[in-house]
């Protein structure tokens, strides 16, 4: 079971969640992209290859693993607050909470401070555009430079 078929097609069909921000200088020979949006700084493997994207501004579609432990839809009927929130766990994941904007079969893309392409191996929560969630991601994180980029 697989979430992308290739690493051109998932960048594409992303690329309208692509989170804006800037690229710091990477380390030569290190897989992370350091890529400051939304008030965080974040770790993001490569997944786009060595040079392709340049420091300075940029966009990328932020790809993360779903934990299913951290993972769920909020009550906000049962006073479960409505706020985007963002937090760095370790070197490249991150815990969140905001809306969901799109659904697929596997994958939701969240807005918490930045757009996160989100997806799980099992089933994730009913859902629909609108609802909010709670999650935590495992790590790496994926960084893919959107084409045209």
């Amino acid at each position: 079971m697989t979430l992308e078929s290739s690493d051109t097609e998932f960048a594409a069909t992303y690329a309208p969640y692509a989170a804006e921000g800037l690229l710091y200088p990477g380390r030569e020979g290190s897989p992370l992209l350091e890529f400051a949006a939304g008030g965080r700084v974040l770790y993001l493997f490569d997944r786009s290859g060595p040079y392709a994207a340049r420091p300075g501004p940029a966009r990328f579609v932020i790809h993360g693993l779903l934990d299913p432990a951290g993972t769920r839809l909020l009550d906000l009927d049962a006073g479960e607050a409505a706020e985007e929130h963002l937090e760095v766990v370790g070197v490249s994941a991150v815990t969140g909470r905001g809306p969901i904007l799109s659904v697929g079969r596997r994958v939701w893309v969240v807005q918490a401070r930045v757009l996160l392409v989100l997806g799980g191996f099992g089933t994730l929560p009913p859902a629909q555009p609108g609802d909010w969630a709670t999650f935590r991601t495992l790590p790496p994180l994926h960084g893919f430079l959107p084409p045209s980029s």
